[in-house]
């Protein structure tokens, strides 16, 4: 199986086993991932739930890159991981499908996890991504990066 960059974006469907691969090691004895997936049903501004037809990511490119190389570095720094991957989708993701894989490698099990969670929840927080949520009669811009670009 070829390896695959351990940080990007990607327009297509994501290759969860790739990801695993790239980060994989002899020294590492647990290997954490998170799969995030696009759900069905969503609520909207107004907390009204409503059937999901599709997500549309868009990204700030290189910023984006840019500020998930340092999420993973400052992963890898501060819980002692043997290495992190991730890849986010951009583009339209149909329902059911990954938006987001995160991989981690580490000697230990407990790192491995608080890694993985620190990686997706600093996405959120920092990285130029924004997700819209499309329905049968509309969309929506969702939670996600505040669009401050220039504080990232």
């Amino acid at each position: 199986m070829p390896r695959m960059e351990r940080i990007s974006l990607t327009d297509g469907p994501i290759d969860l086993m790739a990801l695993v691969a790239t980060v994989s090691a002899n020294e590492a004895g647990a290997i954490t991932t998170f799969l995030g997936t696009s759900r069905a049903t969503s609520h909207d501004a107004k907390k009204v739930e409503r059937p999901v037809q599709t997500l549309w990511y868009e990204a700030y490119g290189p910023m984006a890159i840019r500020k998930l190389h340092e999420i993973v570095e400052q992963a890898e720094w501060d819980f002692d991981v043997t290495a992190v991957a991730v890849v986010h989708r951009t583009g339209e993701v149909p329902v059911g499908q990954a938006s987001v894989a995160i991989a981690v490698s580490a000697p230990h099990r407990g790192p491995a996890f608080d890694a993985c969670r620190y990686v997706i929840d600093e996405i959120k927080r920092r990285v130029p991504i924004w997700k819209r949520e499309r329905f049968t009669d509309g969309e929506e811009w969702v939670e996600g990066y505040d669009g401050n670009v220039a504080s990232a």
